[in-house]
């Protein structure tokens, strides 16, 4: 008997250390990968209601500013659209523009009855969101001929089993763009963003543009001022001059946040929209499977360093092109080893 109680104070010494590390070790996996995502998303909160006390306390002048842009016109356009967010089929779609024969293969449009503006290609990140693009195309083209843009577009497909990248896609696109036109405006644009205003317009000026700046799904509200995601837009000078987007973010997050670092280390600076211009309601979706990038924060701290090593100079790729009539699409099987990233 004495020695089954000294067996069972070993046991019971065992369980209270074996509990003691798998507590220990469940609050560091904790602390890790939970805390830092509610932290911030407390962070956004605070931010949020800061923010929105603000806007309620606007100007007379300002209000008068806003209502104003909202009943004006600008190159045709009349100010707030609907956004018809309904599934569509893409033999629908094509139904749908099939009388417009001045959308030539590819998307391809100009406006006959001025020079436009700007040459605009807009590029489209892509992996299994097949039933966006109809919805997409339903309601960017409208907006973009009434703003008599010359334009085209490219759906730039990941295939393969990496995780996505939509930075290299983006990277991919530009290269393969600049090979079929003189395009002087690129617009990178995430398939799931609608502008809710057609004064929202798409052409580039002497500094980058960040187009979505007040999103639905983060209440009509800058999560952050270094905010650069959804819908950007850069010259092609400019997009050369800070060497394209990173390629070596794997995973969702953090590649915007490196573009805004590039753009500021190269002398530029953002612009958004006035007031309500800004605003985008995003096709609900889930992410199906793609992985956050918890690598980003290291990569981001060499920004710098990493800017004119990583970019449009180090990618290697072998496209796969199809031309429909609404867009081209670019399929590409990514890997790491497609941009090699010397020591830095």
């Amino acid at each position: 008997m004495p020695l089954f109680r000294k067996v069972l104070r070993v046991s019971n010494r065992s369980m209270l250390a074996f509990i003691f590390f798998f507590s220990f070790s469940s609050s560091c996996l904790y602390f890790i990968y939970v805390a830092p995502g509610i932290a911030n998303t407390y962070l956004f909160m605070v931010q949020a209601r800061g923010i929105m006390l603000r806007e309620n306390v606007k100007t007379i002048g300002h209000m008068i500013r806003l209502y104003t842009n909202k009943n004006t016109t600008l190159n045709g356009t009349g100010g707030l659209i609907d956004v018809n967010m309904s599934e569509i089929s893409f033999d629908e779609i094509q139904e749908l523009f099939s009388k417009d024969l001045d959308i030539k293969p590819g998307g391809h449009w100009k406006p006959k009855d001025c020079k436009p503006r700007w040459k605009v290609a807009i590029l489209i990140p892509f992996r299994n969101r097949h039933e966006h693009l109809p919805i997409f195309f339903r309601h960017l083209i409208p907006m973009l001929q009434k703003q008599r843009l010359e334009f085209a577009f490219y759906v730039v497909e990941q295939t393969g089993t990496q995780p996505f990248n939509r930075a290299m896609l983006f990277n991919v696109g530009f290269k393969e763009a600049m090979k079929d036109a003189v395009w002087d405006c690129i617009i990178f644009h995430d398939v799931d963003h609608l502008p809710e205003n057609d004064r929202n317009y798409y052409g580039c000026g002497e500094m980058p543009r960040h187009f979505a700046a007040k999103l639905d799904k983060y209440m009509y509200i800058l999560p952050y001022n270094e905010f650069f995601g959804g819908v950007s837009g850069l010259t092609v000078e400019q997009f050369r001059k800070i060497n394209g987007f990173p390629n070596a973010f794997w995973g969702w997050g953090g590649e915007d946040d490196d573009l805004w670092n590039r753009v500021h280390y190269a002398g530029y600076n953002v612009t958004r929209p006035e007031g309500d211009l800004g605003k985008y309601k995003s096709i609900p979706h889930h992410h199906r499977g793609e992985v956050q990038f918890l690598g980003r924060y290291k990569l981001l701290r060499y920004s710098r360093e990493r800017q004119y090593i990583d970019g449009l100079n180090n990618l290697i790729y072998t496209p796969k092109i199809l031309v429909s009539r609404l867009y081209k699409n670019i399929t590409v099987n990514l890997m790491p080893e497609l941009a090699p990233v010397r020591d830095y």
